[in-house]
């Protein structure tokens, strides 16, 4: 289901010069955090952070995340009924399924291919550049107990 793999620090800091970013100690960390625990909310990868680099403020993990969002290196992501998650497999078009007990979040690529869910029926004069699919239901463990 489309994980992305462990990121060597060194591409790392190839992917925030690409973006035109300083190499900062806590946009590494930031980075990594996403990149090894993708899906995760900035409580979570402010808890990594902190264990990678010891004293870091909460705000300075919402800043990083900002700018490495807005630099397309990360993803911010909102399913309906959760905090906003942030994942590192930017520049495709794939989608999330979500388990409505435990809201563990999965990536989904999308069944039909290139960007079809871009095409609006009636786009109201909007420039769509973005779609959103959740799936829901209840992910393989959770299906499992209640079938207990």
């Amino acid at each position: 289901m489309g994980e992305t793999a462990p990121v060597p620090t060194a591409d790392f800091e190839h992917l925030l010069r690409g973006a035109a970013l300083r190499v900062t100690r806590p946009r590494l960390a930031v980075l990594s955090a996403v990149h090894e625990h993708p899906h995760a909310d900035t409580d979570s990868i402010t808890g990594v952070v902190r264990a990678n680099l010891g004293t870091v403020s909460h705000q300075a993990v919402y800043d990083v995340l900002r700018a490495l969002t807005d630099a397309g290196l990360v993803r911010r992501i909102e399913p309906p009924g959760s905090v906003a998650r942030y994942e590192a497999r930017v520049g495709d078009n794939h989608h999330h399924v979500v388990c409505r007990s435990c809201g563990v979040i999965a990536d989904v690529d999308c069944a039909v291919g290139a960007a079809p869910c871009l095409t609006a029926a009636d786009d109201l004069g909007f420039v769509i550049d973005e779609a959103e699919v959740i799936y829901r239901g209840l992910c393989p463990d959770c299906y499992t107990n209640a079938r207990s």
